[in-house]
C-alpha cells in the first residue's frame, strides 16, 4: 500500500468503475469501513442507466454502461468453439438417425440411407413398413440384439438406428446405357466385400484418378460410406458414381450380356498382368476381392479373365487398395497406347 497527500491508504490499482454516456467515470461513495469504491450506488443499488460489472474467469471486468456508446464498444465473448469446428463439413454432418418414426420419415422423403438396424424380435406396423420401403429402395436392413444398438449410440434409439449416406447411389443400368449412348467405352470397378472404410476411400481415389466411370458394391457386406471414407478418398466419392447392387452374381451376368468383359484380380490366376495377354481397351469391369479371402468362387467362375499381379518379395499379397491401383493403371495404360497408335 502507498499513502497519498492526505495520508489515507489507497490501493495500488484502482478498481474499474462505472461510466456515463460520455465515457466519464461516475463517482460513488466508498463502502462503509473501507477505502475501496463501492460497486454499486451510495444506496447499495446500481445507478440508473448503468449495469454491474461482468467478471470473467480470467479476471477481466467490463464495466462500461449500456447505451449507444457502450454497446458499440462493448467486447463480445463467444463461447469456446466445439472440438469439431475446424473439421470438414462431412465430419460434422448428422450421419445417424434414431427411432422408428424418424427413419420412416427419412425413407418417405427419399433420403439415401446406408444401412438400417432394427431390434431383433420387434414386429409392428412401423417395422413392417420400414422393411418394405427399404427393400424397394435397396437399403440393407439387419435385425440385431439390443446390445448392438446400445453400442452404436447411448441415445434413446427405440430399437431402430439408421446411418445416412453422404452420397447418392446411382443405378448401374442407367450409367451403362448412358456410356454407350455417349460413345464412351465403359470402365467399371467391382468390389466384392471390401469392408474397410479407409481401403474403400483409397480405392475410390484410385478409380477417379484412373478414369473409372463407376464403382459397383454389394448391398450386404460392403464398407460403410461415411465421412471417413469421403475424407480418405480426397473427395473422389463426390465425383465418381457408386452403384449398390443387391446381387453381384446377377450384376456380373448382366454386364457380360451387355458386352463388358469381367477381369478378376486374384493371386490364384495362372496368367500374370505383366504378360499383356488380355486386351483391356474394350468395355471392361475390374473385379477386386475382399481383404481377407479375395474374390468369392462363384464370382470367379463368372469372370472372363483372371490375372495376378507379379511380385518378387517374400510377402505374397498386396493391400486391396494398392492392388486396385495397379490393375486400374494397366487398363489406363493400354487405352492410352491404343489412342496413340
Amino acid at each position: 500500500m502507498e499513502k497519498s497527500n492526505d495520508d489515507r491508504p489507497r490501493p495500488l490499482k484502482e478498481r474499474r468503475t462505472y461510466y456515463d454516456a460520455e465515457n466519464r467515470p461516475v463517482p460513488r461513495a466508498p463502502r462503509p469501513g473501507t477505502n475501496r469504491p463501492s460497486r454499486s450506488g451510495s444506496d447499495g443499488e446500481t445507478p440508473a442507466g448503468y449495469r454491474r460489472p461482468e467478471s470473467r474467469p480470467d479476471g477481466f471486468v467490463d464495466a462500461r454502461p449500456d447505451g449507444p456508446r457502450g454497446n458499440s464498444e462493448r467486447r463480445s465473448y463467444d463461447k469456446p468453439k466445439p472440438f469439431y469446428a475446424n473439421k470438414p463439413a462431412a465430419d460434422r454432418s448428422i450421419d445417424m438417425l434414431f427411432g422408428l418414426r424418424p427413419i420412416m420419415e427419412a425413407l418417405s422423403a427419399g433420403r439415401t440411407l446406408e444401412k438400417i438396424f432394427l431390434l431383433r424380435g420387434t414386429k409392428n406396423s412401423l417395422t413392417q413398413e420400414i422393411n418394405e420401403m427399404a427393400r424397394q429402395q435397396g437399403i440393407p436392413v439387419s435385425s440385431v440384439p439390443v446390445e448392438k444398438l446400445d453400442n452404436l449410440t447411448r441415445k434413446n434409439h427405440q430399437g431402430a438406428v439408421a446411418f445416412v449416406s453422404p452420397i447418392d447411389y446411382m443405378p448401374l443400368d442407367s450409367i451403362l446405357s448412358g456410356l454407350y449412348e455417349e460413345g464412351k467405352v465403359p470402365f467399371l470397378l467391382i468390389l466384392d466385400r471390401v469392408t474397410d472404410v479407409r481401403n474403400f476411400g483409397a480405392i475410390a481415389r484410385n478409380a477417379e484418378c484412373m478414369g473409372v466411370h463407376a464403382i459397383v458394391v454389394p448391398s450386404q457386406g460392403a464398407a460403410q460410406i461415411n465421412g471417413d471414407a469421403v475424407k480418405t478418398s480426397a473427395g473422389a466419392l463426390n465425383l465418381i458414381p457408386v452403384c449398390r447392387e443387391a446381387n453381384l452374381k446377377n450384376t456380373l451376368t448382366y454386364l457380360r450380356e451387355s458386352g463388358v468383359q469381367i477381369i478378376a484380380c486374384t493371386e490364384k490366376a495362372d496368367a500374370g498382368l505383366e504378360t499383356g495377354s488380355v486386351d483391356m481397351t474394350g468395355p471392361v469391369a475390374v473385379l477386386m476381392g475382399s481383404e481377407e479371402d479375395g474374390i468369392s468362387p462363384e464370382y470367379l467362375r463368372l469372370s472372363d479373365h483372371r490375372l495376378r499381379i507379379p511380385m518378387t518379395g517374400q510377402i505374397g499379397s498386396l493391400n486391396v487398395s494398392v492392388a486396385s491401383g495397379i490393375m486400374l493403371f494397366e487398363v489406363l495404360r493400354q487405352r492410352l497406347l491404343s489412342i496413340k497408335n
